[in-house]
């Protein structure tokens, strides 16, 4: 096990500290409490069932790669969309995705929903959180993390580990540059600590 060094405040002293939470509503979805603009609002994630009336995206086992199949599934909406949680980490090269991944997460139009296997997590997102490479948009890495901590009740974490892993040690060993909203440090440093033990395990 590595030790845990030149770990800095997780969030930067000029940040105001901004409400966040999630719980679940009485259908048994999970209702975000989650900043946006600076102000707080409320989403609902539910994880789609297959509708046969929907379109369907491209298959990822079609494709050489993760991130060339999420290149195919942006030419095939045709409109802007963000990807979010394990396909930003496929885009930002910190994941190297699952096999016969289907699922899409993503920030985007209500149109998106036209189509089989994406999950929104929101409509709009602050473009200073956007990053961009070969044509599609993606979450950065701090947008991405509190996306996961928020969701981690309904979500496989392997990604996010993986992604904190190789931020640790391509860092010098430090979460540098890393920022995540107060009442989420505890769980941050729980998988922080999986992420560093991550390959020795």
């Amino acid at each position: 096990m590595y030790p845990i060094k030149n770990m800095p405040p997780i969030v930067p002293a000029d940040q105001a500290a901004v409400p966040c939470h999630a719980e679940y509503n009485e259908e048994g979805q999970l209702a975000l409490h989650l900043p946006e603009d600076q102000t707080e609002y409320c989403r609902t994630v539910a994880i789609p069932s297959y509708d046969p009336r929907k379109k369907d995206f491209p298959k990822s086992w079609d494709f050489i790669s993760p991130f060339s199949w999420l290149q195919a599934v942006q030419a095939c909406v045709g409109e802007k969309m963000v990807f979010a949680l394990d396909d930003a980490l496929i885009c930002q090269g910190r994941f190297l995705g699952r096999h016969r991944e289907g699922l899409i997460w993503a920030y985007g139009p209500e149109t998106l929903r036209q189509y089989n296997n994406i999950v929104l997590l929101g409509h709009v997102i602050d473009p200073p959180q956007v990053e961009h490479r070969k044509g599609i948009s993606y979450t950065n890495f701090n947008r991405t993390l509190t996306d996961f901590l928020v969701l981690a009740p309904i979500l496989d974490m392997q990604g996010i580990t993986e992604g904190l892993s190789e931020w640790y040690y391509t860092h010098g060993e430090s979460v540098e540059g890393v920022s995540v909203p107060p009442e989420y440090q505890a769980l941050f440093k729980h998988y922080l600590q999986d992420a560093i033990e991550y390959y020795d395990s």
